[in-house]
Formats: C-alpha cells, sequence, structure tokens
C-alpha cells in the first residue's frame, strides 16, 4: 500500500518549497494530495499559478502518513489561520505520524500551536527568534526530532524533501529517487 502526503498551500506559499515536496515525494511513489487553503488555484509568494487536487476542508477526518507544510509569507499566515489545517495537525501529533514544515512554517504554523513544545527544530533564520520549541538547531538545514522534520527555507528544500522520503520510505527509497536527479557533493567546476 501506497504512503500518504498531505501538502497544504495557500495563496503566498513558497512554491520552490512546495513543488519540491510534491514533485520528490510523488517519485517515491508517496500518493500527494495537493489542499487549497483558500481558492483552488492558489499564487506562490512568487506569482506562480499552483493548481490544488482539493480544499483542506475535505482532508480533515482523512489519515495521512504525513503533513508537511511549506512556507512562503504570507502563505504560512493564510496556513496557521486555517481552522481544518489545526484539525488535521494536531490529529497527526496525537496520532505520533510524521509532520513538517520549512521556512516561517515551523515558526508561525507549528510552534504557534504548540506543536513543538518537546522538539529540537530548525526554520528560516528570519523566523527562529520567535521559534516556540524546545531547542532551536540553527546550524542545520534539515533537522529530524522524532516524528517531526523541519528545514530552513528554499535553498534547503531538496535536502527536506529528500528527508521526507527517508522517513516515509526508507534510505534505499531516498537513495533511489535522488540518484536519477544528479545530486553530488559539488555541483561548480572551477577552471
Amino acid at each position: 500500500m501506497a504512503k500518504t502526503a498531505l501538502i497544504p498551500i495557500a495563496d503566498g506559499s513558497e512554491e520552490i518549497e512546495a513543488v519540491t515536496m510534491i514533485d520528490v515525494l510523488r517519485r517515491a511513489g508517496v500518493e500527494v494530495t495537493v489542499a487549497s487553503v483558500g481558492a483552488e488555484q492558489i499564487v506562490g509568494a512568487h506569482g506562480i499559478g499552483i493548481a490544488t487536487d482539493c480544499s483542506i476542508d475535505s482532508c480533515v477526518n482523512l489519515s495521512w502518513d504525513l503533513v508537511a507544510v511549506p512556507g512562503g509569507i504570507p502563505g504560512a499566515e493564510h496556513l496557521a489561520e486555517s481552522g481544518a489545517l489545526d484539525t488535521i495537525l494536531r490529529a497527526q501529533t496525537a496520532e505520533g505520524k510524521l509532520y513538517a514544515a520549512i521556512c516561517a512554517s515551523p515558526a508561525l504554523v507549528l510552534g504557534s500551536k504548540g506543536l513543538l513544545e518537546h522538539k529540537i527544530v530548525t526554520g528560516h533564520p528570519m523566523f527562529q527568534q520567535n521559534l516556540q520549541a524546545k531547542e532551536l538547531n540553527a546550524e542545520s538545514r534539515v533537522v529530524v526530532d522524532g516524528n517531526c522534520i523541519t528545514s530552513q527555507g528554499p535553498g534547503t528544500s531538496l535536502d527536506f524533501a529528500l528527508e521526507l522520503v527517508e522517513q516515509l520510505c526508507g534510505l534505499v527509497k531516498r537513495e533511489e529517487v535522488s540518484a536519477p536527479m544528479v545530486l553530488t557533493t559539488s555541483a561548480t567546476a572551477y577552471y
């Protein structure tokens, strides 16, 4: 049975983060549902339109192996205001299932709801000082603490998405997904 992931997005969500998660998880065979908080077609933080599969309201009584929240402003603020997403995230954490956030969302979506009070996390440098969590790891691009995965921003999106694959599907699947993507330790040649 395929793993399932919910990725909620709203107007102002960071496109690189959202699309990278969607793409990498689907490459791993995860059934990804992209749910809108607001209109069915959202406009991201940088003016890129993204069509969604459904409204977040239709996802409340469903079960997810992972709920992963992109950042972006004002997207993270819109996600934080969603009562339906709040219900989903609280159920996810209560059941000990995977939940994740990147960029502004660790602070604005998870931390503001008390969902990080027992977790070591990271987030976008601009939001780290207001991050309500057990402990901040400001140096790491991606932090995994039990069932919680957090990351810093658009530049860490690929690392974050691959970690989501590993947490859901294992290290072998992560390697299967990353190899054809031609990931290397250094992408620059100097002459």
